[in-house]
């Protein structure tokens, strides 16, 4: 297996950090993504106790601000220019109404308009460098999304976090999907996939509940990263490695392209 340059964002702590665990055992090159560097970099400390020879770079920004959302693009860019794999890990779930740096509503801000950022900005790159491959981490909770065009996204005073989650979710999704039928299947493939309900500080501290330990949480990830047996698979929605069947919201071409449109408008 060729080994691969992969950037996971959000890997400083739970599944973002044991699937960056899991690439660099293997041997391939994983830049960790996080809000602050330090932070960053004591990740890399973290692997290395467990990887001694692990090939490992570090990056921060905070996804709460689309301009660095922007300056990471660049510096990945200039400092990768290998980058042939894209993990769109980092996530947040709030529950309380909270508003981005750039006066947008934290969840949809995190979960959707800075993976839209950075995706489009690497894409470049990743074409560059093809065969290249997008991993977006989505949710079983997209099911209960509702992509309301009159509403879409939230005000203070309509705020419910679960909710918030699985539009945002959703949305992932259907961008996956509208982006998938843009892409060259030989270039760039575009997945999405639920993790699974796996112990993290988000789940305990977002719906209070405990899962799977952090390994079964990776395992996907690591799966559409890196397995050849989906080398031309593009445009699927991945559970436990097998395609399952996301929300009918989600293969609406309409709903898709109007997304995308109001999308633009955000970024």
């Amino acid at each position: 297996m060729p080994l691969k340059t992969i950037l996971v964002t959000g890997s400083t702590d739970g599944i973002g950090k044991q699937t960056a665990l899991e690439l660099a055992q293997v041997g391939h090159k994983v830049i960790i993504h996080g809000r602050n560097l330090k932070k960053c970099e004591q990740t890399v400390i973290d692997i290395r106790s467990e990887v001694a020879d692990a090939n490992l770079d570090c990056v921060a920004a905070d996804f709460s601000a689309l301009n660095q959302v922007r300056d990471l693009v660049q510096e990945v860019t200039r400092r990768f220019p290998e980058l042939n794999v894209l993990i769109n890990n980092a996530g947040v779930f709030s529950p309380t109404y909270q508003l981005s740096q750039d006066g947008i509503e934290l969840t949809w801000a995190v979960n959707y308009l800075a993976l839209v950022v950075l995706t489009e900005g690497l894409l470049p790159l990743l074409k560059k460098n093809a065969p290249a491959r997008i991993i977006n981490v989505s949710s079983v909770a997209h099911q209960r999304g509702r992509l309301d065009f009159q509403n879409l996204v939230m005000g203070e005073e309509n705020y419910h976090g679960y909710r918030a989650y699985g539009n945002s979710k959703l949305a992932v999704i259907c961008y996956t999907n509208l982006l998938a039928n843009q892409l060259n299947v030989d270039e760039v493939t575009v997945n999405s996939l639920h993790p699974g309900v796996i112990t993290t500080k988000m789940l305990k501290t977002g719906f209070n509940m405990t899962g799977d330990n952090l390994s079964v949480g990776a395992e996907t990830p690591v799966y559409l990263a890196t397995s050849p047996t989906v080398e031309r698979v593009t445009g699927a929605y991945f559970d436990t490695k097998q395609i399952v069947t996301s929300s009918k919201y989600t293969h609406d071409v309409d709903l898709q392209a109007r997304l995308w449109q109001e999308t633009l408008k955000m970024i």
